[in-house]
């Protein structure tokens, strides 16, 4: 890892001057970099903080003397003297041009990132002017992550800017337009706060202790050489808690913090919390607690934690098997294989995989009030605030009515800021200090903290007759959830439930377990157990059709789904089902003319619900509220924006359905009104806040639209069934699928993926620019969980074994082949406006689709991920 250069003694007791935006500054010598110094003291927060001092990201990103250089890789000492500007500073005719262009563009989602690329794309467009170019830049983004976008519509809005081309973005008012996204020019700027951008009066800073083993008994915490170190206020155990020690989004096991006396699980665990004046001393006071400990082995191999004699993996629970999803359709499966033509008997493996969200996780809670009147604020950037403050309250041992929690939108989360990671330790300390706390982790934190995707090891037996048609399928899966609960037992419900991918079948024989370890928390990610189910499923198509003789297409055009089908585990499909077909058909050209071309050609066609399913009541509401002070409009949700544009999909129902200009629309998520009940996942976040916004609307409208009231709408889906219930042969799991079919074209003499055209089904397109930058995004991510992603963790000791952003394999912007994106639209029933989802279908069919097309390149079928181009 890249370190920064030691500062001298002068540098650190004294002061150091620079010029920044065009003023002179001195700030304290002691900042660890240039990036501390902006953000901690001198409170300029356009320089984001992703990974700092490593580097990697390229979100800290300002100019130093005309240069664009990363901030938290410069030493105070480095940097005296010199000429520093951030996007504060920018002229206000090239900020405005920027926050056109990207807002018009759409080259922002979550938009933590956003910042340092603008700053980084000054400097090019300095340097070369209305020569620069969108493969121009794409070398100098190398030094920037986005998890978001893949990059497509951040170069877009770049050239744009470059060429002078003129932008006028606007918020749209209509299902179906491609406005700008809510927020945008704020984003690209810099301007809109994160949770660690907010400053509060007289605010403490909070780090955490985390453990030194993944499974140990705590003897003892000495927390006295921390309490004596310089800044420090005090410090917290689990002593402290006086409400319930442990949280959880559906089993309630995973500890806020380990007891003296108690057993840790895993490399996330926390042990104490230092609370001091600045983050630097809170960070540098944690090393001080001391911990005594009796280790032992962890288990981290998750088909040796299924043994009868192994020791349990998680403190307070009775087994290491946490889950198992199982069921069976037609005849008995071992008779049905052995009657097929022709067989495939393969087993496939996924990885765990880091979500690498830019912003990391940080919570800031403030208190007021006295006595039986004292009441907490907590800005969270969480998925889900209602249980955030659901969980803080209990931890804190009092009522939900005392504890406020409002959704900060987040940098990013893919799934990841589903559980609380540092939300009851901030809302813990400051309830104990009558202070204000924020506590914001480090890169290294975060990884250990928040779960991961899920590593499957997954064993098919399928075959088909002669003419391809799919007769019998048996599937026995294994998911390493790691220790606690999360969301894991629905992860591998859900690789259960996608097994059979968008196919008839005529046998089914099915089953997943989700098995608890010592290796890191395993849960909800982008995909949630389709993506890996529906790797090896492709892959067991693609082996077939060979023997056969069929083309990839063909196969999947001979067996997919269609409205009226029997799928899956028994559901009888709708009318959206003819999503699947409709996509198949439409990349069709695509992929007759690249096999006539002679490229090598892959093909992979997914589904993925939207919405929770499998007998779960979802429930979900919206105030619409006309504030007669200033002619604003309240727009109220239940769902967390993360970059995904639920907030602009908001905005539009409302626009639409009152006929009001969008631009007098404010939209707010927090606790004061119970609207949210459960988390921002499984894609039903679009769906679900336009028909709960549709009706508070039609509420509204009823009411004459009065003024200083609440109107509220409400959308419920209560009409699913439980996965594997012998007493419903035709369950319907989910309310609702989206389908997508992929096609990669890959080199033949490297093997590097060169193309992928995307073809959607989201039964309709609120923002179809929204839309475009979700699956180009997606499939960023799909690529690389394809060909470079890996989170492995240290078989010894369960400890993760990357612990740098670089060390991930995210695909760069240079390394991102072309993406063409096609929406198609085919309606869902009984779903507002017919939509169906985007957010995680569009990663489904990517590995599958590579692995087809680099089987072309060199004959080798693929069963592990991540794979590599040529074997």
């Amino acid at each position: 890892m890249t370190t920064l250069d030691e500062p001298n003694a002068s540098a650190l007791d004294g002061t150091c001057s620079f010029t920044l935006n065009g003023t002179p500054v001195s700030v304290r010598g002691r900042h660890p970099h240039l990036l501390s110094a902006l953000r901690e003291e001198l409170d300029v927060t356009s320089p984001k903080d992703g990974c700092s001092p490593s580097g990697q990201c390229g979100c800290c990103t300002v100019l130093i003397d005309g240069k664009a250089v990363v901030s938290c890789q410069q030493s105070m000492e480095k940097v005296e003297g010199s000429d520093i500007t951030t996007l504060e500073g920018v002229d206000e005719s090239e900020r405005q041009a920027f926050a056109d262009a990207f807002s018009a563009c759409g080259g922002l989602q979550c938009g933590f990132c956003i910042p340092g690329i603008v700053m980084r794309a000054k400097a090019q467009i300095d340097k070369k002017g209305s020569s620069l170019t969108r493969d121009g830049m794409k070398p100098h983004l190398g030094a920037h992550l986005c998890r978001c976008t893949g990059y497509v519509k951040i170069l877009d809005a770049i050239e744009s800017v470059a060429q002078g081309t003129a932008c006028a973005p606007a918020l749209s008012g209509e299902i179906g337009g491609g406005g700008a996204k809510y927020e945008a020019a704020d984003l690209t700027l810099g301007d809109r706060d994160y949770v660690d951008d907010i400053r509060m009066p007289g605010m403490l800073h909070a780090a955490l202790r985390l453990s030194d083993h993944a499974r140990a008994d705590v003897i003892a915490i000495d927390t006295s050489a921390a309490d004596a170190a310089e800044g420090v206020v005090t410090t917290f155990t689990a002593a402290d808690i006086a409400g319930d020690l442990r949280v959880g989004i559906i089993h309630k096991d995973w500890p806020v913090m380990i007891p003296v006396g108690g057993t840790t699980s895993c490399a996330g665990d926390v042990l104490a919390i230092v609370v001091a004046e600045t983050r630097e001393q809170a960070r540098a006071a944690v090393g001080l607690v001391d911990v005594g400990y009796a280790v032992h082995p962890p288990n981290t191999d998750p088909e040796a934690a299924l043994a009868d004699d192994a020791p349990l993996s998680v403190w307070g629970t009775d087994s290491n098997t946490l889950s198992v999803s199982a069921y069976q359709r037609g005849d008995a499966i071992d008779e049905v294989l052995a009657a097929s033509e022709f067989t495939v008997h393969e087993t496939f493996r996924t990885q765990r995989i880091e979500h690498a969200f830019l912003e990391p996780e940080s919570t800031l809670a403030v208190p007021s009030g006295d006595g039986d009147d004292r009441t907490l604020h907590v800005y969270s950037g969480g998925q889900g605030v209602w249980d955030d403050r659901d969980d803080i309250a209990a931890v804190l041992d009092v009522g939900t009515d005392r504890v406020t929690v409002e959704l900060v939108s987040n940098g990013g989360a893919f799934g990841g800021k589903e559980d609380m990671s540092n939300q009851a330790h901030a809302a813990l300390a400051a309830w104990m200090l009558g202070r204000p706390v924020k506590c914001t982790l480090s890169r290294e934190e975060s990884f250990r903290m928040h779960a991961k995707r899920h590593p499957i090891t997954l064993e098919y037996r399928a075959g088909c007759d002669a003419e391809g048609r799919l007769t019998g399928l048996m599937v026995r899966g294994i998911g390493d959830s790691g220790a606690y609960a999360s969301v894991g037992m629905k992860v591998l419900e859900r690789a259960a439930g996608h097994a059979c991918g968008p196919y008839r079948w005529d046998a089914i024989d099915i089953e997943t377990t989700a098995v608890r370890t010592n290796n890191l928390v395993c849960g909800a990610f982008r995909g949630f157990g389709a993506n890996q189910a529906q790797f090896a499923m492709e892959g067991v198509l693609d082996r077939l059709a060979e023997q056969v003789g069929i083309s990839g297409w063909e196969i999947r055009k001979r067996n997919v789904v269609r409205p009226g089908d029997v799928w899956g585990p028994g559901q009888i499909m709708d009318d959206g089902a003819g999503g699947a077909e409709a996509c198949l058909d439409e990349i069709k050209p695509w992929y007759d003319a690249a096999r006539e071309a002679g490229h090598a050609v892959g093909l992979g066609l997914g589904l993925k619900n939207s919405g929770l399913g499998n007998g779960f009541y979802e429930q979900c509401a919206a105030v619409v509220r006309f504030r007669s002070d200033d002619d604003r409009v309240e727009v109220r949700h239940g769902w967390t924006e993360m970059g995904q544009g639920v907030h602009t999909v908001a905005l539009q129902v409302a626009a639409d359905e009152l006929g009001i200009d969008p631009d007098r629309i404010d939209v707010i998520v927090d606790t004061t009104r119970d609207l949210g009940f459960g988390q921002t996942t499984g894609s039903r976040g679009t769906l679900m806040a336009a028909g709960s916004v549709q009706r508070a609307c039609e509420a509204a409208i009823a009411a004459g639209c009065a003024p200083d009231v609440d109107h509220t709408g409400e959308y419920v889906v209560d009409w699913t069934q439980k996965l594997g219930d012998p007493n419903v042969p035709n369950p319907t799991i989910h309310s609702c699928f989206s389908y997508a079919a992929q096609m990669a074209v890959a080199d033949r003499d490297s093997g590097s993926i060169e193309q992928v055209v995307a073809v959607h089904d989201v039964g309709r397109a609120v923002n179809p620019t929204l839309v475009e930058g979700q699956v180009e995004g997606s499939v960023h991510m799909g690529l690389g969980y394809a060909l470079t992603e890996e989170f492995p963790t240290d078989p010894v000791t369960g400890f993760p074994t990357n612990m740098t952003l670089r060390s991930l394999g995210i695909l760069r912007a240079k390394d991102v082949p072309e993406i063409d994106v096609h929406i198609v639209e085919v309606p869902q029933p009984r779903s507002p406006y017919g939509i169906k989802g985007v957010g995680e279908i569009g990663l489904v069919p990517t590995a599958p689709a590579v692995a087809a097309a680099l089987h072309e390149v060199d004959g080798t079928w693929r069963s592990t991920l991540p794979m590599k181009p040529t074997e």
